[in-house]
């Protein structure tokens, strides 16, 4: 299959993703709809989670990303290797996460990846980061008491400001005494943290969970 590309940054504030999408019908996408749930923020290709849903048969996964082509691709590939505890979906996640998770049962998500998002360097574009104080909170509501929330990315002033989010959060805990984990607690890397570590270079991991 021909590799899909498409631009590398997409501006989340632009007019054509202010349209928040329609709440899934979660009972025609996953045959198990009541498993637990892995939410993976900004999943790009969709590989991580794809190889996640093959590890954690006993788990549902489902990836948001704002580029449509990439997750038209990564649909594809879950129909035609038979998976049906992954979906992905496009949306813009900072306006479209309530009424993705609006529906789902109390309980069900448990587990939240955002991994390696686009760092937006300038100062003035720092309203297109994805974690903003309004994702947190929407988590908050969503996510089950003991759920955990997983973050890593190759920038750390992208991961001490994501960590800032979540800390400022009474709903959420960061585990662990240690100022970054040392490695991965999740079955499978992400291309980008194996190509950020093959190059010798550092990757800040956090996890917190929901109080």
């Amino acid at each position: 299959m021909a590799v899909v590309r498409v631009r590398q940054h997409v501006n989340p504030l632009a007019r054509k993703f202010q349209t928040p999408i329609d709440p899934p019908d979660w009972e025609k996408i996953y045959a198990q709809p009541n498993q637990p749930l892995h939410l993976d923020i900004g999943c790009a290709r969709g590989r991580f989670v794809l190889n996640m849903a093959q590890i954690e048969t006993d788990w549902n996964f489902l990836g948001l990303e704002i580029r449509e082509p990439l997750v038209m691709e990564a649909n594809r590939l879950v129909s035609e290797l038979g998976l049906n505890n992954l979906y992905y979906l496009f949306c813009n996640v900072n306006n479209s996460l309530q009424p993705i998770l609006s529906n789902l049962k109390p309980g069900i998500l448990q587990r939240v990846s955002i991994q390696f998002p686009d760092p937006w360097f300038k100062t003035r574009h720092a309203k297109r980061r994805v974690v903003q104080p309004e994702l947190v909170s929407e988590l908050a509501n969503y996510l089950a008491v003991g759920g955990v929330v997983f973050l890593q990315s190759d920038q750390e002033f992208i991961a001490l400001e994501m960590c800032d989010r979540f800390s400022e959060n009474s709903a959420f805990a960061k585990m662990g005494t240690e100022k970054w984990l040392g490695e991965n607690p999740l079955a499978v890397p992400t291309e980008r943290e194996i190509a950020t570590q093959n190059k010798g270079e550092p990757v800040y991991r956090a996890m917190f969970v929901r109080k």
